[in-house]
């Protein structure tokens, strides 16, 4: 089958089709310790693009000759829906992410007839249906717990140091090492005094946009990705309307993989205002869904929490966002603070269970600066790969 998204190909409308049977099998097969299916699922997830270029011998040429330069690879691994590249942020490295293969199915399901396929209802059902499932399955307890998250750790390289609970007989489920908290010297803060300065607020592949226009020209081509619909849904809430009133803003787009640690983090200090749960589909949110024309922040199920962020002298209440956008897999978020409660940066907001998630930070037009690399890295369309607690811009003096 081709993974063109203008393609077409017949599909029964039971969706007893081998995609729809794959993913379901995925889903089962993901109850016990990895077996074929499980580690092609759970495999490491980065890998050096230009190691292709990089060495010597018969092997170079070969690929040289048909594919002459990195930029020809680029190209086949977008066409073929096979994963996506990220700039590490700590090493400048050009690496390639590979995408689970459950990420790789729900793509295909999603572009088989092109991007109206999404509307199909069946498909969708089957998302949801297969979420559903996956999270009950990590929810459980029994003797195939530890081999399957020893297995989790070994795929992944998780440094078993930076665990607050580094014992794995303590995790009673999957998902409750999914979700597993970390040492506080694992993530420094930079600059956790200064008001100034914002951080990351997760492990994650970071996009930075100054205002709604590069956003949407530049990553998010859903057309129906505004403020008001990612931050209310469909239904109008006066409580957000600080931030909605003027359509514009600055946007913060943090994509989580399997792998990461899953809790997020306050990016500035500030206080919970309002938390408002939005119901919704549990799509990819792979960036070449993203970049598709699909409205998936606007459809996903999430959680959007307003908060007055201090940003500093003259922005003690600066209005701003915080959303948790649930994916495909990935059904449950949590917050780890409540409206009225008061947070600063660097401090613990919320977590996600299993699978790649996105947390979007959404600001004033005009209040922060981000940093020139992830600007730069943005305007590329590609992502950075940062870790909480890193700097991602500084506050504009009023």
């Amino acid at each position: 089958m081709s993974s063109n998204p203008g393609a077409t190909f017949a599909i029964d409308p039971t969706l007893g089709t081998p995609l729809a049977d794959s993913l379901t099998h995925i889903v089962a097969s993901s109850a016990g310790p990895a077996g074929a299916a499980q580690a092609d699922e759970l495999a490491p997830s980065e890998k050096r693009i230009d190691a292709v270029h990089a060495h010597g011998g018969q092997a170079r040429a070969w690929v040289a000759h048909f594919f002459p330069s990195a930029e020809t690879l680029d190209r086949l691994f977008a066409y073929e829906h096979m994963g996506n590249f990220v700039i590490d942020r700590m090493t400048g490295r050009k690496l390639f992410e590979s995408m689970p293969l459950y990420v790789r199915v729900g793509m295909h399901l999603l572009f088989v007839e092109g991007s109206e396929y999404m509307s199909y209802k069946r498909v969708e059902k089957l998302l949801t249906d297969q979420s559903v499932k996956q999270g009950r399955i990590y929810d459980e307890t029994g003797p195939s717990v530890r081999p399957h998250i020893e297995s989790f750790v070994t795929s992944y390289a998780i440094p078993l140091d930076e665990l607050l609970v580094q014992d794995l007989d303590q995790y009673p489920t999957f998902n409750s090492f999914f979700a597993r908290r970390l040492v506080a010297t694992a993530r420094p803060i930079t600059a956790a005094a200064d008001p100034g300065v914002l951080t990351s607020p997760a492990d994650c592949r970071i996009g930075v946009f100054q205002t709604l226009e590069e956003a949407t020209s530049l990553w998010i081509k859903g057309k129906k990705f505004t403020v008001p619909a990612l931050l209310t849904g469909d239904e109008a809430d006066s409580r957000f309307d600080p931030l909605t009133a003027s359509g514009k803003a600055s946007v913060v787009v943090c994509r989580l993989a399997p792998q990461d640690y899953h809790r997020f983090h306050a990016p500035f200090d500030g206080e919970i205002v309002a938390v408002k749960d939005i119901a919704g589909d549990l799509y990819t949110v792979n960036p070449q869904a993203i970049n598709e024309d699909l409205n998936v922040f606007t459809l996903n199920k999430r959680s959007a929490a307003l908060v007055h962020a201090n940003l500093g002298p003259g922005r003690e209440a600066t209005p701003a966002a915080f959303v948790a956008i649930g994916a495909m897999l990935v059904g449950s978020i949590g917050w780890s603070k409540k409206p009225g409660d008061k947070f600063v940066k660097g401090e613990e907001l919320g977590w996600f269970q299993y699978g790649g998630s996105t947390t979007i930070v959404v600001l004033p037009e005009g209040v922060v600066q981000f940093d020139d690399d992830l600007v730069q890295t943005s305007k590329n369309r590609m992502e950075t790969l940062v870790r909480v607690g890193m700097e991602i811009g500084k506050v504009v003096p009023v």
